[in-house]
């Protein structure tokens, strides 16, 4: 919500729309949750500080509908949106060569394992997508949307029991956001806070040669590169990523990837 304060023309003006609003939950019939969630609203509103810039210019409408858990408009429709989210999220899980993780990194072949390095790209699709303002942080919403009803579903294919499923589906969700913390953490900071966020989310706190995390610095440094040279306009309508090898014989000639061809027509 600061952001609509940068939006109003003055603080004369947030005032009142605060002075507003409160009228109108003093007035309505809105209790319980509603009225706690609505005045924290605008008690966040009226503290966050209004010299912050602003990522986009957008009404305080917008602002208002978005801060209360609604989608405001955004540069492409949510259906495009929608369908170039699915389509990047299918480049994390097949593109990605697992066994070769599995062999390099002396990781068990399983679900859980299959999951930490799904989630690994899937958080860097984030870190990319989350630099595309509102439009893109609306399709990063999709991708993990995306994730874990295939989650979900592969579970089923295994034949797991419904009960331990849900167990293990909320020991995942409690990891991911951890991990994508972690992940992010490293990803600010330099090569040994990352290799401690790869250690505790990917290997599990279980890694005894020092050069498999060596190695994964490495390809998540070089594919973060990757994926600032894909332009933006092409991820928002396509989805379409590639990855580079786990291990190549030249780490440095990551070069900038031919753009994607959409087609508009009919949609």
């Amino acid at each position: 919500m600061a952001a609509l304060v940068r939006a109003a023309s003055c603080q004369t003006g947030v005032t009142q729309w605060i002075a507003a609003c409160s009228g109108l939950l003093q007035t309505s019939a809105v209790q319980g949750q509603c009225r706690r969630m609505l005045y924290g609203i605008f008690q966040h509103l009226s503290a966050k500080d209004s010299m912050q810039p602003s990522e986009e210019k957008v009404g305080a409408f917008t602002r208002i509908i978005e801060a209360m858990g609604f989608t405001g408009p955004l540069k492409y429709s949510r259906w495009k949106i929608k369908v170039a989210a699915l389509r990047m999220y299918t480049c994390c899980v097949e593109k990605t060569d697992y066994e070769e993780f599995f062999n390099r990194c002396q990781m068990p072949d399983t679900l859980n394992s299959w999951f930490l390095v799904a989630q690994l790209h899937v958080w860097m699709c984030l870190v990319r997508m989350k630099q595309e303002g509102r439009t893109g942080k609306y399709m990063c919403r999709y991708i993990v949307h995306c994730m874990w009803e295939d989650v979900e579903q592969r579970g089923k294919v295994m034949g797991i029991n419904s009960v331990v499923l849900k167990e293990d589906l909320r020991s995942m969700v409690e990891n991911f956001y951890a991990a994508l913390f972690g992940y992010d953490e490293g990803i600010l900071s330099d090569d040994h806070v990352l290799a401690a966020a790869l250690w505790r989310n990917l290997f599990n706190r279980n890694c005894e040669d020092p050069r498999h995390l060596e190695l994964l610095v490495e390809y998540v440094r070089k594919q973060v590169q990757h994926l600032d040279a894909l332009s933006g306009e092409d991820l928002l309508l396509t989805g379409e990523v590639s990855w580079r090898p786990l291990v190549e014989s030249n780490a440095r000639s990551i070069l900038k990837p031919l753009s994607p061809v959409y087609n508009d027509e009919g949609l």
